[in-house]
């Protein structure tokens, strides 16, 4: 989960060096080029859109330091905790719903992603297969039963 998240980081980040370094250098030139400066349209987006490339490079390097500062052996083995897969029985209604725990700074989540920092990543954190969690939520308080947990240490190894 960690490795796969560090490529997909590392991928991005590679495609927006080559364009920081290449594409946007070209299309500066060309609109220097062109002319008076001050009105320049094409000039002004390639300086914006090379401001915005820079800082999102600064954000990726930031959240590429964290996972690689990630200690996954500090992850607690058999307890809900990062990259746990956790399915949930709802006590009221029955129904059963799955969650799967990423980093607090997830930017792109996907259904049933939860974050560590949200209100159910905080109420399940540290909990077994078994427990009863109590989601305290604003209109009411769902009592959720863990019936199946897969821990980052369980989870099918990368490929």
């Amino acid at each position: 989960m960690i490795e796969a998240l560090k490529q997909k980081l590392n991928e991005e980040a590679d495609k927006l060096r080559y364009e920081l370094n290449v594409t946007l250098p070209a299309e500066i030139r060309r609109a220097v080029e062109m002319g008076d400066l001050r009105e320049n349209s094409e000039y002004k987006e390639a300086l914006e859109r090379q401001k915005f490339v820079q800082a999102r490079l600064g954000q990726l390097g930031e959240r590429l330091a964290r996972l690689s500062s990630i200690d996954i052996s500090q992850i607690p083995a058999g307890s809900v905790g990062l990259g746990s897969k956790v399915t949930v029985q709802d006590q009221d209604t029955n129904e059963e719903e799955t969650y799967h725990f990423v980093f607090g700074d997830a930017l792109e989540l996907e259904d049933n992603h939860v974050t560590m920092a949200s209100p159910i990543g905080r109420a399940m954190l540290g909990k077994k297969a078994g427990d009863l969690v109590l989601l305290k939520l604003p209109a009411r308080t769902r009592r959720l039963k863990i019936v199946d947990l897969v821990t980052i240490h369980d989870a099918p190894a990368e490929s």
